[in-house]
């Protein structure tokens, strides 16, 4: 069911503890205070908070790296709180930082996705991401992330 009065907005520092609530619903190892403070301030294009009836109900941080030969997106993380997951929001906060993404002429986005999250890898596969290869011991438990890419067709 597709969330109808959703609204995709810019993430700004007053939302942070919003994001973080959704954070530690989401993570084992929830992002601290400062690193979203930080991503805001980075990041600032590639942002995004999804609102529903006044609240924040889901979020996703995402950068453009220039590698000097290809410019990508990168998303860093994607969560939706859990009472309000299954219903397109967090495909609606995908596309909207592809789209950030490709204005600032990225060829493609990037992720990292634990080994152990099939729901997750699922949800990616169906928006078109594959998997490239794996990063063992990524994540601060050691568990290995699967690197996904999507790449933009013009």
């Amino acid at each position: 069911m597709q969330e109808r009065s959703l609204w995709i907005r810019k993430m700004a520092q007053g939302d942070i503890s919003a994001v973080q609530e959704i954070e530690k619903s989401s993570f084992p190892d929830p992002w601290a205070r400062e690193t979203l403070e930080e991503a805001i301030e980075t990041f600032s294009d590639t942002v995004f908070i999804a609102e529903s009836s006044g609240s924040i109900c889901g979020y996703i941080i995402c950068g453009v790296e220039d590698t000097g030969e290809e410019r990508y997106g990168h998303i860093c993380s994607l969560a939706v709180h859990p009472d309000m997951r299954c219903r397109g929001i967090g495909t609606r906060l995908v596309r909207r930082a592809e789209q950030a993404a490709m204005i600032q002429k990225a060829t493609a986005m990037q992720l990292e996705v634990r080994v152990s999250n099939t729901n997750a890898i699922q949800f990616y596969t169906k928006l078109g991401y594959e998997p490239v290869f794996q990063i063992c011991g990524y994540y601060a438990d050691t568990e290995d992330a699967i690197v996904m890419m999507r790449w933009f067709r013009f």
